[in-house]
């Protein structure tokens, strides 16, 4: 009920401020000429208070421009009749393009349908026009006629994106629910927040991906305008809750990285920069799975031998990512960038389950099955010099597993040796293994409740059987020998506790009390 309560109140202030917040995206007409380069701010915490106008937050939008045009400002402008695109000469399309372009910079609030419906729907035909005279073939054009997008057109055109996607986050729940109570927590059952603004939202997000992809987008005029600030602000975008914006946030950086080759370190030591917070610092963000989902496509292509760059971002990034509480979330894309470096580089396979076994939970059960099946998929990657180097810890770590009173952890541990190359390497290396999973195993068989896992280990112990008997059986006897010794040990330690009860009660008579 409490996060419902929140809820309500947050889904108002964000539909509110929707559009709102981002009207201070493109600089006044004040604040300098079209060369001025602002100093950028980066927005770390990603909901912080939207920009000033006085103070420009990227270089690649010019003042000159246009300005930002708000649903208060007169409405002519917005109504003015313009025609369509196809229907104007070559020559004229660029003087309507900035025409329409400042139309579409126009903002609105869309939480209220009845607020400006004509003017929403102009600025909604625009954006359904520029969208698709961008994304038409070049072929299209007259080889005589000026560019399609010449570098003023873009520059506007980039502009009225940010003044639209680039507003402050409103609070998310959690954010809103410890300002009143510290101890509350979100409700993992709560359904995601849908920005009442993404019908517009969505047709900006596809113009500017269809700018980005359009081969009339020239690398050395767009690096211009989609520049490191602009990147950063797209990063910081991947907190939204709304799941449709972090799609095309993925898609649209996706195919920046893949266009523009000189972002490219940049992005990735920006990415290593979401991480190292959500890690260190708060454990929460809403767009680690996407932005893992680029990583995992980008890791692919890594080249061979692969740099030492991408094997350190490996270790501070990818394998302590094992460590937030919320894993569960983004934990299968964080196991398919996991299996992509040992695939690349298969002498990482100890790096990476070392790393794996650094992180093990103790007391998280769900999170225990995760990572066996991580391990699994690292494991079938990994040859039998690796396994070696790292078979002992890692075999104790599945003995503990093996005997988990939680039936799944042990089931999934057991099911380790339905993997051919798993057991292969296990057979390998047996005079080493057997002894360390053995006791566990008997430990299954005699006493763990649930009869799953009893069928499975009794599976296992045959396959050992099978496997060596001669190591089987010595396994077995120094099994024997230890039960016995500590039977022993434990017989010896009552013994000298009954003497000491004994001597206790000699020397105190009636007035002492003995506690068992």
């Amino acid at each position: 009920m409490f996060n419902k309560i929140i809820k309500r109140g947050t889904r108002k202030g964000r539909s509110e401020g929707a559009d709102a917040a981002a009207r201070p995206a493109a600089p006044s007409s004040s604040s300098g000429g079209a060369g001025t380069a602002a100093p950028v701010t980066v927005n770390h915490a990603s909901r912080a208070s939207a920009p000033t106008p006085s103070s420009p937050t990227s270089p690649h939008v010019a003042p000159s421009a246009f300005p930002a045009v708000s649903a208060s400002s007169a409405s002519p402008p917005l109504l003015e009749p313009l025609p369509l695109l196809r229907d104007v000469a070559a020559a004229e399309r660029p003087g309507l393009l900035l025409r329409k372009l400042r139309l579409v910079n126009a903002l609105f609030d869309f939480s209220d349908s009845l607020k400006h419906p004509r003017e929403k729907e102009a600025k909604r035909q625009a954006l359904l026009e520029l969208v698709d005279y961008v994304q038409a073939p070049a072929a299209a054009a007259n080889a005589n006629a000026p560019p399609r997008l010449p570098d003023q057109v873009q520059e506007a055109l980039i502009a009225a994106i940010s003044a639209n996607i680039f507003r402050s986050l409103p609070p998310a729940l959690y954010e809103s629910a410890a300002s009143i109570d510290p101890n509350a927590t979100p409700d993992d059952e709560e359904e995601p927040y849908l920005d009442p603004a993404w019908p517009h939202l969505q047709l900006v997000y596809e113009l500017l991906l269809r700018y980005v992809v359009s081969p009339d987008t020239d690398t050395k005029v767009g690096k211009r305008y989609v520049d490191h600030a602009f990147v950063l602000r797209l990063l910081d975008h991947f907190d939204s809750e709304d799941p449709r914006e972090r799609e095309y946030l993925k898609t649209v950086l996706h195919r920046i990285y893949g266009k523009f080759m000189v972002h490219r370190p940049f992005i990735r030591k920006a990415i290593n920069n979401v991480f190292y917070r959500f890690i260190f610092e708060t454990e929460r963000h809403n767009g680690i799975g996407e932005l893992l989902e680029i990583l995992g496509s980008i890791i692919n292509g890594f080249a061979l031998p692969m740099k030492e760059e991408h094997k350190l971002f490996l270790g501070r990034a990818l394998i302590p990512l094992h460590k937030p509480k919320p894993v569960s979330i983004y934990h299968q894309q964080l196991s398919y960038c996991i299996v992509q470096f040992v695939e690349k580089d298969f002498k990482l396979a100890d790096v990476v389950i070392r790393g794996l076994l650094k992180y093990w939970p103790v007391i998280n059960c769900q999170k225990e099955v995760l990572f066996l099946g991580e391990l699994e998929e690292v494991l079938e990657a990994t040859q039998s010099a690796e396994f070696q180097r790292c078979m002992v810890p890692l075999f104790k770590q599945i003995g503990r597993c093996l005997n988990s009173a939680h039936f799944q952890v042990a089931e999934r541990a057991l099911f380790l040796w339905n993997n051919d190359h798993i057991v292969s390497l296990i057979a390998q290396n047996r005079g080493v293994i057997f002894p360390i999973i053995f006791e566990a195993l008997e430990r299954n068989i005699q006493s763990h409740w649930n009869q799953a896992v009893h069928g499975l280990t009794a599976n296992v112990r045959k396959m050992f059987l099978d496997m060596d008997s001669e190591l089987f059986e010595e396994c077995q006897q120094q099994y024997i020998e230890k039960v016995s010794k500590a039977k022993e040990l434990e017989e010896q330690r009552e013994s000298a506790w009954r003497h000491l009860e004994a001597v206790a009660a000699k020397a105190g008579g009636d007035d002492m009390v003995l506690v068992n």
